[in-house]
């Protein structure tokens, strides 16, 4: 009994954590560990170790086309879902109107709804519209799935705003939009930081929409699916994708850490991980 308590501080709760927590990592671990593997195939015991499948990465044109286009697409879908969401969320905290809480609710469903579906979807409109499915396709879908993560984290930086800092700042004789830019964005700031790294994760893991929406460009999560037909390459592809492992993880470290401290400035408890 005591042993166990010792291994389970917290009882039967921390028991269930402890073994959810192994069922859900577990599996990641062995990307690293078959990734620097010698043989070709994923199996125990090792034959040995190397880091000859890293150093082959940067020598693939194909691979470095790919991260190219998921940067671009990252980089834009992160930007324009955060504007997007600094919009929807600076309307929804600091007015109150009709049909408020639908609107938000009809931001977060794509956070419910298949992506397959959402995928589907927007493929048929962007062909309705007679758009060319490309990297600008694949941004847009990108935008759609990120906005209401977007959201989420930013409304925990605009809840809890004093708004006396923005009714002193008019009182001297600032106008809306500069009491916007001068006292309500740098309070935030963290908030909108961390909404643009967790969308850029997001889209640079995604691959439904980029699936069905992309062209000839293709993004990293096409890439290492194509790569998966050829027996060859999976080693290849067990350390890239142990490198956008560590790349999602370092990034949403960083997003939950800016999303605390914006939380802490406004006094807010809600947010993406709360």
């Amino acid at each position: 009994m005591t042993a166990r308590r010792r291994l389970f501080p917290g009882g039967r709760l921390s028991a269930y954590a402890f073994l959810y927590v192994v069922f859900l990592y577990l599996p990641v671990i062995f990307l690293p560990i078959f990734s620097i593997n010698t043989a070709p195939t994923p199996k125990f015991p090792l034959t040995g170790y190397t880091l000859k499948w890293y150093q082959d990465l940067p020598k693939t044109p194909a691979l470095l086309d790919a991260a190219w286009n998921s940067l671009i697409v990252g980089v834009s879908a992160s930007v324009l879902a955060t504007l997007l969401g600094i919009l929807a969320a600076r309307s929804i905290t600091r007015y109150r109107y009709p049909g408020r809480r639908t609107i938000n609710g009809l931001i977060m469903a794509p956070l419910v709804l298949p992506e397959i579906i959402l995928a589907i979807s927007m493929l048929l409109v962007m062909l309705q519209l007679g758009l060319s499915l490309s990297l600008f396709t694949v941004v847009l879908g990108h935008v759609l799935i990120c906005i209401p993560y977007s959201m989420t984290v930013l409304t925990a930086g605009f809840e809890g705003f004093d708004r006396s800092l923005e009714e002193a700042s008019a009182d001297l004789g600032e106008s809306a939009f500069g009491t916007f830019r001068r006292v309500t964005l740098p309070m935030v700031a963290p908030a909108i930081i961390s909404s643009l790294l967790v969308c850029f994760t997001i889209s640079l893991d995604e691959f439904v929409i980029a699936f069905f929406l992309t062209g000839t460009e293709t993004t990293l999560p096409i890439y290492i699916w194509g790569q998966l037909r050829f027996a060859a390459k999976l080693p290849g592809v067990l350390a890239l994708g142990t490198l956008l492992l560590v790349a999602s993880f370092v990034l949403m470290t960083v997003a939950e850490i800016l999303r605390r401290h914006a939380a802490g400035r406004t006094q807010s408890e809600g947010g993406l991980y709360a």
